[in-house]
């Protein structure tokens, strides 16, 4: 009971977020058109065939919350609820910002329970590693943190997003920023997380001539409205993708069967 209670004023509360905060004309800035693969996410696409009312949690620290966002309409989740709901009117979608500045791994997975798991979410997006980058973590000690986190989630019938680190001056110029990006990429390999991966995103926009310096306020770290914006963007078009149908991959053996059917070569 208190899991459903807990669940509805979640999803009301999401509702009311993208009433209340409308957007502003910064979001209407063009962002750059790479965009990156879809991600299968399937108990977010059985609840949305079953019009089951959805909730996302957003999982992470100053970059979730929005640290220099110019309001919380601003910050990257309340833009992703804003996409969703235009791409699926007819479903019932709430996006929670679970951010907190200044946290890693460690203090995220003292939260898990809390924050997400007593949510019912559908999907977890969870933006992790700048702080360890930053104060120099253990790559393979973040690593086994984010593993042990994902496999909570995953144990509890939820789609896992893992997000890397953005292409900011302070984290490009920690020791360990590869590492940590690496360790997250290896964690959704291995354990059939999604990855959205956010510092490669902003390499294929620089190459279509939009600087990282576009994307990242003055203090060096965090995002600025244009970028919130542009990464949130980027975010549901791979979640959309990621609940069309699929082209069947075409092996030998089901083009040799397509054929014979066909009668073009002997069975």
């Amino acid at each position: 009971m208190l899991q459903r209670v807990l669940r509805k004023g979640a999803f009301v509360a999401g509702l009311l977020l993208s009433f209340v905060l409308p957007a502003r004309a910064e979001e209407a800035q063009p962002c750059p058109a790479a965009r990156l693969s879809a991600i299968s996410l399937p108990h977010l696409k059985r609840a949305l065939t079953a019009n089951q009312d959805v909730t996302i949690v957003a999982l992470g620290s100053s970059s979730t919350a929005g640290s220099h966002a110019s309001d919380v309409a601003h910050t990257y989740p309340a833009i992703l609820q804003r996409e969703l709901e235009r791409a699926l009117p007819t479903s019932h979608i709430a996006v929670l910002n679970r951010g907190v500045g200044g946290q890693d791994a460690t203090e995220m997975l003292a939260r898990l329970e809390k924050d997400t798991l007593a949510l019912s979410p559908t999907v977890v997006i969870w933006q992790v590693g700048a702080n360890g980058a930053m104060r120099g973590m253990d790559p393979e000690l973040f690593k086994r943190l984010v593993g042990s986190g994902v496999k909570r989630l995953e144990a509890a019938g939820v789609d896992v997003i893992l997000m890397d680190n953005q292409r900011a001056p302070v984290i490009l110029a920690s020791a360990q920023h590869a590492r940590i990006d690496q360790a997250l990429a290896d964690v959704a390999a291995h354990q059939g997380a999604g990855l959205f991966a956010r510092g490669q995103l902003m390499d294929l926009w620089q190459q279509e001539g939009s600087p990282y310096s576009e994307f990242i306020s003055d203090d060096g770290v965090h995002h600025n409205d244009h970028g919130y914006a542009c990464v949130a963007k980027a975010l549901a078009a791979t979640i959309l993708d990621g609940l069309r149908p699929q082209p069947a991959v075409r092996t030998a053996q089901s083009v040799r069967a397509t054929r014979a059917e066909s009668g073009s070569i002997s069975p």
